[in-house]
């Protein structure tokens, strides 16, 4: 089973799981190492919590390591949202404390995440979509604070129509500029199995999209559940194995201490 680089607790303020239930569904699946990485949102508004509390995640976090270290490795990360108004919050962010792995997500645009039908409001889907990618290149090109880029195309998670009008053509321009900067930066591109929970038929982002990583020199790469629950642990691991090989990759990244390690799919 591939190491789940992307799974949140009850730190997360949509998350009601505690992390020995995450933890100890991880030992079942037979994962070898995993990273818990919960939310920390600053400056946004929303109906939950993404503010993590950092003094005390930190050290639960490092109790559950040493408490688990004969049966799993686990790694201490956390999943920032990205906005750069707030870079020098984000940049201190990072610094606090010795994380294992940081990964960088888009969240909010303008105020809104596309998780809420708001962000929709007075857009086509089409310029929705355009929208997100464009601010999204804007934080990968101005911000260093992260690891890896979480769910590149995450908003079309929500979107009215999902991805059945949505292709990597129609924003070529825009995802090329952010697979190119990620590449220039030393950053690696997540591949969130997320996408097949929500029925999209493909992860966050699309094959298109991670297969042209690849093609355009991209070797860091990350893989995630984006799990809440213990059941979404590893979704579709082994599926998402096969399509990263057919997209031309042979191993795939996790990190300690901020450092990429390759192992093979």
């Amino acid at each position: 089973m591939l190491c789940d680089f992307h799974l949140h607790t009850d730190f997360s303020g949509d998350s009601d799981t505690p992390a020995v239930s995450q933890i100890e569904m991880s030992i079942a699946l037979g994962m070898a190492r995993i990273c818990i990485t919960d939310h920390h949102d600053m400056d946004v508004v929303s109906p939950c919590d993404f503010h993590l509390d950092l003094p005390a995640y930190f050290p639960a976090m490092e109790k559950l390591r040493a408490a688990y270290q004969d049966r799993i490795r686990i790694e201490i990360g956390i999943e920032l949202g990205l906005q750069n108004h707030i870079a020098p919050k984000l940049l201190q962010t990072s610094r606090q404390y010795p994380f294992d792995y940081i990964i960088g997500s888009c969240h909010f645009i303008d105020g809104f995440d596309p998780y809420f039908p708001e962000f929709f409001h007075g857009k086509t889907e089409a310029q929705a979509y355009r929208r997100f990618f464009e601010v999204t290149l804007s934080r990968v090109q101005t911000l260093d604070c992260f690891d890896s880029l979480g769910h590149l195309d995450y908003v079309v998670r929500y979107g009215p129509n999902k991805n059945r009008h949505y292709r990597y053509e129609d924003y070529r321009e825009l995802i090329d500029a952010i697979l190119l900067t990620l590449i220039r930066k030393g950053k690696a591109l997540e591949c969130n199995t997320g996408g097949f929970h929500y029925g999209l038929g493909h992860p966050n982002p699309c094959e298109e999209i991670l297969r042209r990583y690849r093609e355009l020199g991209g070797e860091l790469l990350t893989v995630g559940s984006d799990a809440h629950t213990p059941e979404r642990i590893g979704y579709d691991f082994q599926r998402a194995r096969d399509l990263l090989k057919a997209c031309g990759f042979s191993c795939y990244t996790v990190y300690h201490r901020r450092k990429p390690e390759f192992l093979p799919l």
